[in-house]
């Protein structure tokens, strides 16, 4: 496999989707929604940032994903595809990308980057190794996928901290937190093989969902917040909050491994939703559309994603599927 192409596939598509979410989101706060170079290097920088975490973390947690990823084409070294020394030298190319690329954008857009390389690092690697420490690394985690997307996008759009970023970045720090908190259910078992004290180990099913509703919860009345509290969109976000809620109770009443993934796939697609939502909220605000327009294109997304929650529900083997993509 040529660098470039491993590369590619370290970028995790999924994912860097979700921090580019971020990162727009981020922009749209600040005005009017205008791509330029500054926000396309800071996309650039991110995603290069991201590959730096996942080839130091498969190289870290190589033998913990021979038991939870045996044969997922996106851990390269567990199938064989790539060797450790490729993935070393991926990281070595994707690390000054992401300080190039970002000391291009400029010097805040650098700073923050550079924060998001040390998460990284220090996620992964030894001493520190915050992956291996029950409560930092969810916390830790969140920063580096929520709020440093959120501040790239911020600070290449030109913009400046405010009461409604300071809410925006609580809510998505928030949800992300608490979605997070559910991918320990999936590595359960190379979790517990190698003594890994995830918050699911360490404290419990119980402890574990509770932490993540009390997330959700705060996220979406930061959120609310954060767009006004107009009572249509008060309802739009309630009817996401309710229904992730919901496939949370799912998850804390199976016992069966394969309904708990059916669950955290269900809550993660209604997650996605409420952040297509929240960006077409700010790019009409920052567009001057008026109030009821906004409200109503945030409802037509929640009919949108409620019909594809209600067809996955009946089709759950489709779920599993994209959720262990």
């Amino acid at each position: 496999m040529t660098t470039a192409s491993l590369f590619v596939r370290m970028v995790r598509w999924r994912v860097a989707v979700t921090l580019w979410f971020f990162l727009l989101i981020g922009a749209a706060a600040q005005g009017p929604l205008r791509p330029g170079v500054a926000l396309l290097l800071a996309a650039a920088s991110l995603a290069a940032s991201y590959v730096v975490a996942t080839t130091v973390n498969d190289i870290a947690d190589r033998d913990v994903d021979r038991v939870n990823h045996p044969r997922d084409p996106g851990r390269p070294l567990v199938t064989g595809a790539a060797s450790e020394r490729d993935l070393w030298r991926t990281n070595a190319i994707a690390a000054p990308l992401a300080i190039a690329t970002a000391a291009l954008a400029g010097g805040p857009v650098l700073a923050v980057s550079g924060a998001s390389l040390a998460i990284g690092y220090a996620y992964s690697l030894r001493p520190i190794r915050l992956s291996y420490r029950t409560w930092l690394a969810p916390t830790i985690l969140s920063v580096a996928y929520a709020i440093v997307p959120y501040a790239l996008g911020l600070l290449a759009a030109g913009g400046r901290i405010d009461r409604v970023d300071v809410l925006l970045c609580a809510a998505l720090y928030s949800l992300f937190l608490a979605r997070i908190n559910l991918k320990d259910f999936r590595d359960r078992a190379g979790d517990a093989a190698y003594g890994k004290p995830t918050l699911l180990l360490a404290h419990g099913k119980t402890v574990t969902c509770a932490v993540t509703g009390i997330a959700l919860l705060v996220g979406c009345a930061a959120l609310v917040a954060a767009l006004g509290g107009h009572p249509g969109v008060v309802a739009i976000v309630s009817f996401f909050g309710a229904v992730i809620l919901s496939t949370l109770w799912r998850l804390w009443r199976t016992s069966d491994p394969r309904d708990e993934q059916i669950a955290i796939g269900l809550g993660a697609k209604m997650g996605n939703g409420l952040l297509a939502c929240t960006l077409a909220s700010l790019v009409l605000q920052a567009q001057g559309a008026p109030e009821g327009m906004r409200v109503l294109t945030m409802a037509f997304l929640a009919l949108v994603y409620g019909a594809v929650f209600l067809a996955l529900n009946d089709r759950p083997d489709e779920i599993a599927i994209a959720y262990k993509g």
